[in-house]
């Protein structure tokens, strides 16, 4: 006899969290380890596990349901009756109506209830680290010719996004008019400054990672390159690519050597070079003001 595993994640746009597919995770763990074979109730989007609809109920001698809130409420009332014969354990659950009132299970090992509270269960949970990647993408600028080449980049690093598993967090620098929410300058960089990667396309996406020592994967949206790459040579940064002369291959060995320590020493090389260049700037910045303000006075 198997046991049966279900939770939020065997329902249908039900809400299914991060916190509910580790918490399922553990507790398929622990069956494995008190020797009990097991099936996953799983609802699209999710795949690779059984329709609680459609199986044998009578296959099962026990029913495990993981994780969220739990209530006297569909589509709670359809599920249980399908499995009344089994052993019913309730694992890291929200009890929304008082024990006494109504509780339907052989063994209750609730998150909290009106006769205890546990650490959520996901304390336990390991999940491999996956780097953290800010996207940072241009829309078109007009005053460069060939307009449409910037899609062929955005398009690249979007296929590079969904090629392998990364949290991406869409970054806009624009401050008129910000998607990300954004609000000033400190904020943009502030963001950009906790990445791992940046993916951009935007000249200041790589300038502000490289600022702060994060690498960057800048693609040059102009045929033949334009002000990035010109940037990336004058800064000495390797991962500058055209859109016109791009490949995925090249995308994805760029990508594995930014997420490299040398890609990080390098990315810090340069904010270093770019600031020993930029105090000559300003110091002939300062000296042409004040030569011309003399002279007016004179």
């Amino acid at each position: 006899m198997k046991t049966l595993v279900a939770g939020w994640f065997s329902f249908e746009q039900m809400g299914a969290t991060a916190g509910d597919l580790m918490a399922r995770d553990l507790a398929c763990d622990w069956l494995e380890r008190a020797g009990h074979s097991y099936d996953v109730a799983l609802a699209p989007p999710f795949s690779g596990g059984v329709d609680w609809r459609s199986v044998d109920a009578q296959s099962y001698s026990h029913v495990v349901f993981v994780c969220g809130p739990f209530g006297n409420g569909w589509p709670i009332t359809e599920f249980l009756p399908r499995f009344a014969g089994c052993y019913l354990v309730g694992l890291n659950l929200t009890m929304l109506e008082p024990l006494d009132a109504w509780s339907p299970f052989s063994l209750l090992l609730e998150r909290d209830s009106s006769a205890r509270a546990r650490p959520d269960i996901s304390f336990l949970s390991r999940q491999a680290e996956v780097p953290v990647v800010g996207v940072v993408l241009i829309d078109s600028q007009p005053e460069y010719k060939g307009k449409d080449i910037h899609r062929v980049a955005n398009d690249a690093i979007r296929r590079l996004v969904a090629s392998r598993e990364m949290a991406v967090v869409p970054i806009d620098t624009c401050l008129d008019r910000n998607s990300s929410g954004l609000r000033s300058a400190a904020e943009v960089e502030s963001l950009i400054a906790r990445m791992e990667l940046v993916l951009t396309t935007r000249l200041h996406g790589m300038v502000l990672a490289l600022k702060n020592g994060v690498p960057a994967i800048a693609i040059d949206p102009v045929a033949g390159g334009g002000k990035i790459r010109r940037q990336a040579e004058t800064l000495g940064w390797p991962v500058a690519l055209t859109a016109d002369a791009l490949t995925d291959e090249e995308l994805q060995k760029a990508f594995d050597y930014c997420l490299t320590e040398p890609a990080r020493t390098k990315a810090r090389d340069c904010c270093v070079r770019a600031m020993k260049a930029l105090q000559e700037t300003r110091d002939e910045f300062i000296s042409a003001l004040t030569d011309v303000g003399e002279r007016k006075r004179a």
